[in-house]
């Protein structure tokens, strides 16, 4: 769809792939609500847009933020929610944090239910529900996790939303691959065929202009996993004893 004179809902908003969603469609025409935790930074990103963006503050991890936000929302008024909230912690199953994990679960995975639970009588019919997966979800990747884990479960649950809300919601999965974000700062290790989030942003909205259930990119990387994740596992993890954190350590 064609975004000027929609109104769309941006879970995560405040900076990486979320601000420059936001940046790119107040360019296009489209009134923005614009969530996250950190108020400052909605804001900063609001000013930015100017009028067509309103600052609607969410923790995910808080129980009950989410439902209190949508109430202020009328019935059948969005054109699109898109929820690109998320967590990221690359650790070794062995040295991660009980609490940090909670919270990232809390976030990527429980937040994407509640987000799917909630959105759907915001949206007119045939509105979007776009939630982002990622290209961490095809394949457990060493030294992933608990991140991968949840994308994977997101991944899930969007194919699963696909057919039980359609007709009437038109739901679509984004998985990126490498974006230079604040989260992926935290890798130690050289990310191929990186992209910026306003790449990101521009692919995302092309792809939502489209057809496609699954919007993957920077497509010469993603292609490549989906080929991994088509392997035996004979093959698949013996080349994944390559990547990432190794198993002794080192």
């Amino acid at each position: 769809m064609g975004f000027a004179g929609t109104t769309v809902w941006i879970i995560g908003a405040s900076e990486g792939i979320g601000a420059a969603l936001a940046r790119a469609l107040a360019q296009a025409g489209a009134q923005l609500i614009l969530s996250a935790r950190n108020k400052a930074a909605l804001d900063d990103l609001a000013a930015r847009c100017g009028a067509a963006a309103q600052v609607l503050p969410v923790d995910l991890a808080t129980a009950g933020s989410l439902a209190q936000a949508a109430a202020t929302i009328g019935p059948g008024s969005l054109d699109a929610v898109i929820c690109t909230a998320a967590l990221y912690d690359p650790s070794r199953v062995e040295d991660m944090d009980p609490e940090t994990t909670a919270r990232l679960v809390a976030v990527n995975l429980l937040g994407s239910f509640e987000v799917a639970r909630l959105a759907p009588p915001l949206l007119r019919d045939g509105g979007q529900l776009v939630l982002f997966g990622s290209v961490a979800g095809y394949f457990g990747l060493p030294g992933g996790q608990p991140y991968s884990a949840t994308k994977a479960a997101v991944n899930n649950l969007a194919e699963s939303l696909r057919i039980e809300l359609a007709p009437r919601v038109d739901v679509r999965l984004v998985c990126p691959g490498f974006v230079a974000t604040r989260l992926t700062a935290k890798n130690d290790f050289t990310m191929p065929a990186i992209i910026t989030p306003d790449d990101a942003a521009e692919a995302v909205i092309r792809g939502l202009q489209g057809r496609a259930f699954e919007l993957h990119f920077p497509k010469r990387f993603t292609w490549a996993i989906k080929a991994l994740r088509a392997l035996p596992y004979a093959l698949s993890l013996r080349l994944t004893r390559r990547l990432g954190v190794k198993p002794d350590g080192r």
